[in-house]
């Protein structure tokens, strides 16, 4: 991922994976191409840093028996991002368990609403993300799973 030109261009960087893909780390550093107006980080750059996570790391928790989407998204900024961004995402065994009990093996959507925040540096608080994923059973033998 820390190829993909989209990642690159905007300096963000993918610095952790667990084995198990319950946690992923993702780091966002200032650069030129990724500074707005007033020097500090460009807020598409933010909001990007958060986007293929949750709905990646569920592809290779539950396998091709779901199919999960990024749905939608919005982004609270807290104050200006300046120096190095993360990004912790995490799935909990309760998070699963709420997709298992939401999705049933009749093939009901479920759409969560999870939060990622974006400190600085020091652990300042600079944005709330939240991510809404489409998730659903498959019913049928179709292997198709997909991401924002």
């Amino acid at each position: 991922m820390n190829l993909w030109l989209p990642f690159l261009a905007a300096g963000i960087r993918v610095v952790r994976i667990s084995a198990d893909y319950r946690e992923v780390d993702v780091e966002l550093r200032s650069g030129w191409l990724n500074m707005n107006y007033f020097g500090t980080h460009f807020g598409g750059s933010m909001f990007a840093m958060t986007d293929p996570f949750f709905a990646v790391m569920l592809m290779n928790i539950l396998g091709r028996d779901y199919t999960i989407w990024d749905k939608a998204a919005s982004i609270d900024f807290i104050r200006p991002g300046e120096g190095r961004l993360t990004a912790r995402f995490r799935i909990t065994d309760a998070m699963l368990a709420d997709i298992a009990a939401n999705t049933r093996q009749n093939g009901d959507k479920y759409l969560p609403a999870w939060p990622v925040e974006i400190t600085d540096a020091g652990g300042g608080l600079v944005a709330r993300v939240e991510k809404t994923l489409y998730i659903r059973r498959r019913k049928d033998d179709r292997k198709h799973i997909g991401g924002g």
